[in-house]
């Protein structure tokens, strides 16, 4: 992975493109690095692409977190991943539903929405029937994937999700104070805002299913 000039994350770790980091607050420094390097580079949008952003500074490193300082809605690739260990079937994130959209999951639960991963030709559902969840991968072939499990143990699992969700930011705080102080409290929102959180240290709102 190459990274920018400037970029005080470092070390950083050679991942594959496509590969999956899972976000809490066990990260090591090299993740945690890694971490905020993806993420900056999700939202690494040229200004002239976009009427929302002033000009890219000439500074390297602050050019490279130009976006993921200044966009409204800054985003990372990625999101909830399921997998039963006992068919090693996994429910995986695409491009329709991202790590900001866990909350998604809770009304899942609840059985006032469904969740919808991907495009054509090969979609993916999240839904209630009745108490089970039903996670279906692929709902374009015949025989598709599935894995069930039950309204309890998905809110058992969503809880361990938030509570590494949440875990995420406060430790990339220490990490980022140190070692990119001028860039620290605006970064460190920043990363709070891909996930749909508040910035650490202000606790969250209880969060209301029906809210829209």
């Amino acid at each position: 992975m190459n990274t920018p000039d400037g970029f005080a994350l470092r070390p950083v770790l050679r991942t594959e493109r496509f590969s999956f980091l899972t976000l809490s607050s066990e990260l090591s420094p090299a993740e945690i690095g890694t971490a905020d390097m993806r993420i900056a580079a999700c939202n690494d949008v040229d200004p002239a692409d976009s009427a929302d952003l002033p000009p890219r500074p000439a500074h390297p490193l602050s050019g490279f977190l130009h976006g993921l300082l200044t966009l409204d809605t800054p985003y990372a690739a990625g999101g909830l991943r399921v997998t039963d260990t006992s068919t090693a079937v996994a429910f995986s994130p695409s491009c329709c539903d991202g790590p900001e959209d866990w909350h998604d999951w809770y009304r899942v639960a609840d059985g006032s929405s469904r969740i919808g991963y991907g495009h054509d030709p090969h979609p993916s559902t999240a839904e209630r029937l009745g108490d089970t969840i039903r996670l279906t991968v692929g709902t374009d072939r015949t025989g598709s994937s599935v894995i069930e499990l039950s309204v309890p143990e998905l809110r058992h699992l969503l809880a361990g999700a938030e509570h590494d969700l949440t875990g995420f930011p406060a430790v990339a705080t220490d990490r980022v104070s140190e070692h990119l102080p001028d860039h620290s409290a605006p970064l460190v929102a920043a990363l709070a805002r891909v996930l749909d959180l508040p910035p650490p240290g202000i606790p969250p709102a209880p969060f209301n299913t029906e809210r829209t």
